[in-house]
């Protein structure tokens, strides 16, 4: 018999189930929510602009209709939707008493999020292979980058992205959650939610850790091979304008490997067991806030090209307002 208690759990056969969780968020600062508001809204709509600056400018300038921008603007695009998934209903909890999600509404969450997080991975280890094809193999480069590749190569990073994502939501909420429904966190993310479980979780923990090393020690594993054969091509450059111009293309790119994969491993690559939330959280805020913003902050600051396709694209509409 399965009976009804109000809207947080169903009685089924004396089991009670969870049919929606309480997002405990950053419930523990207080009173400082409303100045977390301020600061969230702000890098959110920091992150949108910047994002969407980047797209526009690559679609824009006919200089940046390359392999290496046509990746750039897919990430920003991945980047943008990947804060979309969170950042709006956080912002809102801070504001709200009642910090709640559905079981279905968590689910999805999570697998967005997941999605376009192990679209992200995957496209920065295509950038890794992309600049390793420019260095190593100049000559090759537009048989092995042409736009076919490069759309075929994107398209199957969407779709690993994806498809690894449904694996580790099915492992998830596959097991049965009981009367426990308060996550320690400001959204469905895979440890939080996976500690609610009323159920041993060893067996579906340990094959999420390997879906994480899948999805992050394989393509860092991939950029790292890659920077090697790139290092030992420009070293054998004779000038020293030309090191400094290879390896300027590079920078960009590796700033964000570095702060995006240290975050993400430091989070999913150990067991759930020693997850701890202050910690943590602060972790995670990293890489869905400050790391979606450093892509463009970084790729419009320190790359010269796209600076000079601002200035062009504004100084472009600028005569055409004179006009």
């Amino acid at each position: 018999m399965t009976t009804v208690l109000g809207s947080k759990v169903i009685l089924t056969e004396n089991v009670t189930m969870v049919t929606e969780f309480l997002l405990l968020g950053f419930s523990s600062l207080g009173e400082i929510h409303l100045a977390l508001f301020v600061v969230f809204l702000f890098l959110y709509l920091a992150i949108l602009s910047g994002n969407v600056t980047i797209i526009s400018i690559i679609r824009l300038d006919k200089s940046l209709h390359t392999p290496m921008y046509f990746f750039l603007g897919i990430l920003s695009t991945s980047e943008t939707f990947y804060t979309f998934v969170i950042l709006p209903k956080m912002l809102v909890n801070l504001l709200s008493v009642a910090r709640i999600i559905s079981f279905t509404c968590c689910a999805l969450q999570m697998f967005f999020f997941l999605g376009f997080a192990i679209t992200n991975c995957l496209l920065l280890g295509l950038m890794g292979y992309d600049r390793y094809a420019a260095i190593c193999h100049p000559l090759h480069y537009p048989i092995l980058m042409s736009w076919q590749v490069c759309g075929k190569l994107a398209a199957a990073c969407a779709i690993g992205g994806f498809l690894a994502s449904l694996t580790v939501v099915n492992l998830v909420f596959s097991l049965p959650f009981c009367s426990a429904n308060k996550v320690n966190h400001y959204f469905c993310d895979i440890s939080p939610v996976i500690r609610l479980a009323c159920t041993n979780t060893d067996v579906n923990e340990f094959l999420i850790f390997i879906c994480g090393v899948l999805v992050l020690v394989v393509p860092f594993l991939f950029i790292c091979v890659s920077y090697l054969c790139i290092l030992r091509t420009i070293l054998k450059i004779p000038s020293a304008e030309g090191r400094r111009k290879a390896f300027s293309t590079c920078a960009s790119h590796l700033t964000v490997v570095i702060v995006h994969y240290g975050c993400a491993s430091f989070i999913y690559l150990r067991p759930t067991a020693n997850y701890v939330s202050n910690k943590d959280r602060l972790v995670t805020v990293t890489y869905t806030i400050v790391t979606p913003l450093l892509n463009p902050v970084v790729y419009s600051l320190r790359n010269k090209d796209v600076q000079l396709a601002i200035r062009k694209v504004l100084g472009k509409k600028g005569s055409l307002k004179l006009n």
